[in-house]
C-alpha cells in the first residue's frame, strides 16, 4: 500500500475549499480532521504497527469526517439524529457513485477495509463481524476521534456545536438515566442524551471506552477534561453530574 500524504492533504484542502471556512462549524471540522489524523498516527505507532499500517491509520483520520461538510451545509447541524448518519454519509460519498476516494489514493485493494473503518467510527459498538487488522484500525480511529472531541468541546463555542442559546446551554440539566450509564463506566447511548449538558457529559464518558493506553495518555496531556469538568452550568443536576463523572473516571483508570 502506498499512501502519498501530500496528495491526501492537497485533495482534502481542495475539497473543503468548496465550503465556507468562515462558518465556525466548517472551520471546526477542518481542524478536527487534521488532529484526528495526527492522533491516529501516534496511537498506531505506540502499538507497534508497521509504517504502511501507520499511514493507513493516518489516512482513516483524514477521511473519517468527510461527510460532515455536506451535512452541515444541507442541515446546519452535527446532530446525526436530526440530519444524517455522518459516517455512513461520508462513506457513501467516498465509495459510492461520486467515488471521492479516487482523488486520495489508488490502491483499490484497500478500499473495502477503509470503507468499513470509516462506517464504523461513530457507531455505539463496532459490528461483531469486524475482525483482525480491520478491527484494530477501527479502534485506533475511534480512540483518536474521541480524544479530539474533548478539545472540540472546549475550544469551540458549544452554542455552535449544539445550535442552542447560551442560556439554554448553561441552564440545561442531566438526567438520572444518563448518570446510570456513567456509573456503569461506558459510553452514554445517544438514545438517552437530549440536552446540551447531557451531550457534554456523554462526550466525557467516551473516555471510559478508550482502547489503548496511548489514547488515555493523549487525553490527559491535552488538559481539556479538567476544563470540561468546570463547565459553568447554572443547573444543579449538571454540576453534580460533572463532579460525579470526574470521580468515576478517575476511579476507573486507577483500577484499570
Amino acid at each position: 500500500m502506498s499512501i502519498d500524504r501530500q496528495r491526501v492533504r492537497e485533495q482534502f484542502a481542495s475539497y473543503t475549499r468548496d465550503y465556507d471556512p468562515t462558518d465556525p462549524k466548517i472551520a471546526l471540522k477542518i481542524a478536527h480532521t487534521y488532529r484526528v489524523a495526527d492522533n491516529c498516527e501516534k496511537i498506531a505507532q505506540a502499538i507497534g504497527l508497521t509504517p504502511d499500517q501507520v499511514d493507513f491509520a493516518w489516512l482513516s483520520g483524514m477521511l473519517h469526517d468527510i461527510g460532515r461538510f455536506e451535512q452541515v451545509t444541507r442541515y446546519n447541524t452535527f446532530i446525526d439524529s436530526q440530519s444524517v448518519d455522518h459516517a455512513e454519509f461520508g462513506a457513501d460519498l467516498l465509495f459510492g457513485k461520486e467515488n471521492l476516494i479516487a482523488g486520495y489514493f489508488d490502491d483499490k485493494g484497500a478500499y473495502d477495509q477503509l470503507e468499513t473503518v470509516i462506517r464504523q467510527h461513530n457507531k455505539y459498538r463496532i459490528a461483531e463481524e469486524v475482525t483482525g487488522d480491520t478491527l484494530v484500525f477501527c479502534k485506533i480511529l475511534r480512540d483518536a476521534d474521541k480524544v479530539d472531541i474533548l478539545r472540540v468541546n472546549v475550544e469551540t463555542p458549544m452554542e455552535e456545536i449544539y445550535n442552542v442559546s447560551a442560556e439554554e446551554l448553561h441552564s440545561s440539566g442531566v438526567s438520572e438515566e444518563v448518570m446510570k450509564q456513567v456509573r456503569e463506566h461506558h459510553a452514554v447511548s445517544r438514545d438517552v442524551t437530549n440536552t446540551p449538558a447531557e451531550h457534554l457529559v456523554g462526550h466525557i464518558a467516551l473516555c471510559f471506552e478508550l482502547e489503548y493506553p496511548k489514547s488515555w495518555e493523549l487525553a490527559k496531556e491535552q488538559g481539556y477534561l479538567n476544563k470540561m469538568y468546570r463547565f459553568p452550568s447554572t443547573n444543579e443536576s449538571t454540576l453534580k453530574a460533572l463532579d460525579e463523572i470526574k470521580k468515576e473516571l478517575e476511579l476507573f483508570y486507577q483500577n484499570r
